[in-house]
C-alpha cells in the first residue's frame, strides 16, 4: 500500500502536465515543439500506468481517469490531422473536375434532353396555347393575359435577402431531387429533366404570345445560365447512379453505387455553391428595375463562365502555374 501511494504520489503531477497539455492541443491553442514532444513521450508511460492501476485497483476512480488520460492521448496522437482549408480547395480545383470531365458525355446528352424538351414545349404551346394550363398555374396564365409577368413587383411582396434564402434553398432542393430519382435506373433523372425542359420551353412560348418573352429573359438572366447548367450536371449525376445500378460491370450492385455516389459528391458541392451564387443574382438583381438588360446578361454570362472554369480545371491549372512561378 506504501509503494502504490508512494507511486500515485510520483505520477501525479506528470498525469496533470500532460492531461493540460494535452487539452490544450484538443481544444486547439498554440503547443510548443517541447510539449508536443512531452505528449508523445507521454504515451507509452500513461500505457504503463494504466496496466499498473488496473492491477492495483481495477474499478478505483484513479483508474478510470488513467483510462480516459490515455485515450485522449490515443484520439490526439493518431487522429487524421485537420485539413480542413486544404480539403475544401481540393474539392475545388480537382475533385469536382475530374468527376465532371468523367461525366461529360452525360452532361452533354442530359442537356441535349433538356433543350429537345424546351423545343417541344415551345411547339406544342405555340400551336396549341390552350395547354398551357399543364405548365403554369391559372394566376401566372391571368397575369401573362394581362400584360403582367408573376415576377413585376416581387421585391415591394418579400424582401431580396429572404427571397434569395427561399431561392437557393429551392434551386438546391431541385438539384438533388435530379439526383436522388437517378436511383430508379436513370429514369427518374430523364423525366425530371424533360418536365423542366417542357415547362420552360412553354412560358418562354407563351409570355412571347403576349410580348413578355424579352422581360421574362430580363428577370431570367441574371441566375438562369448557372442555374439551368447546375440542373442539368446534377442530373448527369443521377443518370451515372442509375448506370452504375443498371451497369455495375465486374463489382457489384452496391459497390458500383457506392463508388458512384462517393465520386458525384465533391461535383454535386460544388453545384450546390454555385446555386447560392444563384440565389442571391435571383434575389437582388433578377427583380430590381435599375439592371439593364446587358448588365443582367454580363452578370448571367460572366457566372456562368466562372462556373465553366472551376469544372474545367483551368482554375486548377492557374494555381499551379502560379505556384511553379513562385518557387
Amino acid at each position: 500500500m506504501r509503494d502504490t501511494s508512494k507511486w500515485i504520489e510520483d505520477r501525479l503531477p506528470v498525469w496533470r502536465d500532460v492531461a493540460e497539455k494535452v487539452d490544450a492541443v484538443e481544444r486547439g491553442r498554440s503547443a510548443s515543439p517541447d510539449d508536443v514532444r512531452r505528449i508523445v513521450r507521454a504515451y507509452p508511460e500513461v500505457a504503463r500506468d494504466v496496466a499498473i492501476a488496473r492491477a492495483a485497483a481495477p474499478n478505483a476512480p484513479l483508474t478510470r481517469r488513467l483510462e480516459h488520460l490515455h485515450l485522449t492521448l490515443h484520439r490526439s496522437l493518431f487522429k487524421r490531422p485537420s485539413r480542413f482549408g486544404h480539403d475544401v480547395a481540393a474539392i475545388f480545383l480537382r475533385d469536382a473536375p475530374a468527376t465532371a470531365r468523367s461525366l461529360a458525355w452525360h452532361i452533354v446528352w442530359i442537356t441535349a434532353l433538356f433543350f429537345a424538351s424546351a423545343t417541344a414545349g415551345a411547339w406544342l404551346v405555340n400551336q396549341y396555347p390552350e395547354i398551357v394550363a399543364l405548365f403554369a398555374s391559372e394566376a401566372m396564365i391571368e397575369q401573362v393575359q394581362a400584360g403582367r409577368l408573376w415576377t413585376d413587383g416581387l421585391l415591394n411582396v418579400v424582401p431580396s435577402s429572404v427571397l434569395a434564402v427561399s431561392i437557393f434553398a429551392n434551386n438546391i432542393t431541385v438539384a438533388l431531387f435530379a439526383l436522388v430519382v437517378g436511383i430508379f435506373y436513370g429514369l427518374g433523372t430523364v423525366y425530371i429533366i424533360g418536365m423542366n425542359g417542357l415547362m420552360l420551353g412553354a412560358v418562354f412560348s407563351y409570355t412571347a404570345q403576349h410580348g413578355l418573352a424579352v422581360r421574362l429573359l430580363e428577370f431570367v438572366a441574371p441566375h438562369g445560365f448557372v442555374e439551368l447548367s447546375v440542373i442539368m450536371i446534377a442530373g448527369a449525376c443521377g443518370v451515372s447512379l442509375g448506370e452504375a445500378l443498371a451497369r455495375p460491370g465486374h463489382l457489384t450492385r452496391a459497390e458500383a453505387f457506392r463508388r458512384a455516389t462517393a465520386r458525384t459528391i465533391p461535383l454535386f458541392v460544388v453545384c450546390c455553391v454555385f446555386l447560392v451564387g444563384a440565389g442571391l443574382f435571383e434575389g437582388y438583381v433578377s427583380p430590381n428595375p435599375i439592371y439593364p438588360l446587358w448588365a443582367r446578361l454580363a452578370i448571367g454570362l460572366c457566372f456562368l463562365g466562372v462556373l465553366v472554369v472551376v469544372l474545367s480545371g483551368a482554375l486548377e491549372r492557374l494555381v499551379q502555374r502560379r505556384g511553379r512561378a513562385a518557387a
